[in-house]
């Protein structure tokens, strides 16, 4: 087997008492000793620190913001070229079927964009970035820096105390500031619902922001059992789970993400991969949808599961493709593809459990209403 990577937290993990667990090739906290229940909780209520740095960081520059801009958008169906600066935007690589290959963060940093990557997909999406951009486009890969998620209610109170600049950001804001001695790149985001801010810190300083945040008595630290039920609440995707390299972003309900310059009549309307599959469904819509599903009973189901239109017989419909309980909503809560016609808040199919089919509703996304700073 293959030595998992450390992240540079790793000592204070197991000093906070972490049970550790292999991740997209890292030695990863998946809880602490309060448990997934209370970790996600606290979250919800006060804040979370997430060591989110697996996560792959990288700078892309060429003779200004503009042209890096405009070669991105031949790799992504997004407005980066109109992207604000110091402003960040959601977006996803596509492929020539229309599929997902990876979703990320991009940054408008004045003089060049900063780019956040899935952990699993870092490799492919550092190699896709190289030939795709073209020789004007240097790909740095940032690989001394640690990446932490500060989420909940009382983020903003708790990052404050270290800069009282955090205060004056909103949502997708991203800014340089120091904290606890060291220079960060803060972003007002993550990935919870919750609001809170995303930091990239030096390697060598991250366990001293670290401890300075675990210092604070709202603070606690949580690992990727509550980050998973937190984003699933959310109704956030998880690549290669919600969303993959045969899903289009119309399927997955994330159309919200490309702007109206990329669609069919705008300014810069195509360009990308897949945009022939793509254009097409979100004008005439995608013959299935990702949609919320609440099982009816107390059992979660989860990834796998797979959907019936009825309670006897006829093949599967649909499958679940990310589900567990949620602790906010206090029961089972699931996310997974089906039909159009058969995608409607409120509609019924049937979850099938050790050769039992359960009843499901067709739910609203989020199960929480997302809570950030506008």
């Amino acid at each position: 087997m293959t030595d998992l990577m450390r992240l540079p937290l790793h000592d204070l993990h197991v000093e906070l008492g972490a049970r550790m667990v292999p991740f997209a090739g890292y030695d990863m906290p998946v809880q602490y000793s309060a448990g997934v229940m209370k970790e996600h909780q606290h979250t919800r209520t006060r804040a979370g620190l997430f060591d989110v740095s697996h996560m792959g960081q990288v700078v892309l520059r060429g003779g200004d913001y503009a042209q890096v801009a405009r070669a991105m958008e031949a790799l992504v169906p997004v407005n980066i070229a109109g992207l604000g600066e110091n402003r960040q935007r959601y977006g996803f690589f596509t492929n020539e079927g229309g599929g997902i290959e990876d979703d990320l963060m991009l940054a408008n940093r004045g003089d060049h964009l900063f780019v956040v990557v899935n952990a699993a997909c870092k490799d492919a999406d550092i190699a896709l970035m190289r030939a795709g951009l073209g020789a004007d486009v240097r790909v740095e890969v940032i690989e001394d820096r640690a990446l932490l998620a500060l989420q909940g209610p009382e983020a903003e109170a708790v990052l404050v105390g270290l800069n009282p600049a955090a205060a004056e950001m909103r949502f997708m804001d991203v800014a340089t500031l120091e904290l606890a001695g060291a220079e960060c790149w803060v972003s007002r985001s993550g990935y919870t619902g919750e609001d809170g801010f995303e930091i990239s810190v030096p390697a060598d300083a991250a366990e001293t922001l670290a401890r300075r945040l675990l210092e604070h008595e709202a603070v606690a630290p949580i690992g990727l059992g509550a980050r998973d039920s937190l984003r699933l609440e959310a109704g956030l995707c998880l690549y290669g789970h919600d969303i993959d390299s045969e899903t289009s972003p119309i399927e997955a309900g994330l159309s919200w993400a490309i702007q109206k310059v990329r669609r069919n009549g705008g300014a810069r309307a195509g360009g990308f991969p897949g945009a022939e599959r793509i254009l097409q469904e979100l004008e005439d819509g995608a013959p299935r949808k990702r949609v919320g599903l609440r099982p009816q009973g107390r059992a979660p189901m989860r990834e796998g599961v797979e959907l019936f239109a009825e309670e006897a017989g006829g093949a599967p419909v649909g499958v679940i493709t990310s589900g567990g309980f949620g602790p906010t909503v206090g029961g089972p809560v699931a996310m997974g593809y089906l039909p159009a016609e058969r995608a409607a808040p409120g509609t019924t199919v049937f979850g099938e459990l050790r050769g039992k089919r359960h009843p499901v509703k067709v739910a609203e996304l989020p199960f929480v209403p997302a809570n950030f700073k506008r």
